[in-house]
């Protein structure tokens, strides 16, 4: 089992990606590290279950961009991710910039990928907007360097979002009429990657408008719970999120129609592991007053050591720099053989 999953390395991340993405991705590594040490306890294989997660830096490139921006946002992600519990020693982390088979292959799949499928896809529209003619031909093409992504390992699995199931669509159809056109049928070039829907991938909201995602861009930083946000700073933010006047209920359902109240009971479900029936028969019938302490408290004691962590990391970027290239030899090493495979199959000669 290969898992394979990237994320924009924007910078400066918050609760909701901690909770949305990187916290599964978390708890997908162990479980495949669990998997191998059980089918070698039970004498089958030692071929050892991996996971890729990548920068993607090349993605980045696809909207106006600030070089320096993206350089230290790269770096500002590395930390994180390691701070979030990725072990380096365990999967592998890199940047795309440090693997130039994801646009190899990007360009070799240009060839198969039809301007139809880039037409349909749903976040070229929503990007692009009204203004199709001034976008760049890399956020059009940007579907088919995600199918490079995924392909050029052999994933067999892609944790994907509702927004990105698209996407994995795309990659599927890219892979198998690569098959069919150029492979004979014993000899296929590509696994097509099974998606994985994270069943509990939590959708934080923001801290002063429940119907609106928390987001970086919001030009409120009390909207948020940045990462690095410090203990009393937090505090402060949850004690001045907005919140309703009633007290909160014991049935979930009855949250249903107060959104600010439904995402700070997710918020604290999400990071105790308890349910939020199981929150509610604790707090129901009690304010926000005495919720909101404990919520708080429990955010400072789950969050603490992520942000010592990456402070730590963010003062030696040396060791950023040396995990990114290790993690980056180890992928060029296993997409080697996809790419070389892609070009015999294209009738492609090379020196």
């Amino acid at each position: 089992m290969r898992i394979v999953s990237g994320i924009q390395p924007t910078g400066n991340l918050h609760l909701g990606n901690y909770l949305g993405a990187i916290r599964n991705w978390v708890a997908m590594q162990d479980a495949l590290d669990d998997d191998s040490r059980a089918q070698v306890a039970e004498g089958g294989s030692a071929e050892k279950n991996e996971a890729l997660f990548f920068l993607a830096d090349l993605h980045a490139i696809s909207m106006p961009h600030d070089p320096a921006t993206l350089r230290a946002g790269t770096l500002e992600m590395a930390a994180a991710l390691v701070a979030c519990g990725i072990d380096p020693d365990r999967s592998i982390l890199f940047n795309q910039a440090q693997v130039p088979q994801h646009a190899e292959l990007q360009w070799l799949l240009n060839g198969t990928a039809r301007m139809g499928w880039l037409n349909r896809m749903t976040q070229w529209k929503d990007k692009a907007g009204k203004n199709r003619e001034g976008q760049s031909v890399a956020l059009f093409t940007y579907p088919v360097l995600q199918a490079a992504d995924v392909l050029i390992y052999q994933a067999t699995h892609v944790p994907v979002g509702e927004d990105q199931k698209q996407h994995l669509e795309l990659a599927r159809d890219i892979a198998q009429k690569f098959n069919n056109d150029f492979c004979a049928e014993d000899a296929a070039v590509f696994t097509l990657p099974e998606p994985i829907i994270p069943a509990e991938a939590a959708r934080i909201m923001s801290l002063r408008d429940g119907s609106a995602k928390m987001s970086k861009s919001d030009p409120s930083d009390m909207s948020r719970i940045n990462l690095v946000d410090e203990d009393d700073l937090i505090v402060q933010k949850i004690k001045k999120a907005k919140t309703d006047p009633e007290p909160l209920p014991y049935n979930p359902a009855e949250l249903e129609t107060r959104p600010e109240a439904r995402n700070l009971v997710g918020i604290y479900a999400a990071l105790s592991g308890q349910s939020a029936e199981a929150v509610l028969s604790d707090f129901g019938g009690q304010g926000f007053g005495a919720f909101k302490p404990a919520l708080a408290d429990l955010l400072v004691a789950h969050l603490g050591p992520i942000r010592t962590r990456f402070t730590q990391l963010m003062q030696d970027r040396e060791a950023l720099d040396a995990i990114l290239a290790r993690g980056a030899a180890k992928a060029r090493e296993r997409g080697g053989p996809t790419l070389d495979a892609t070009y015999r199959a294209l009738g492609l000669v090379r020196g």
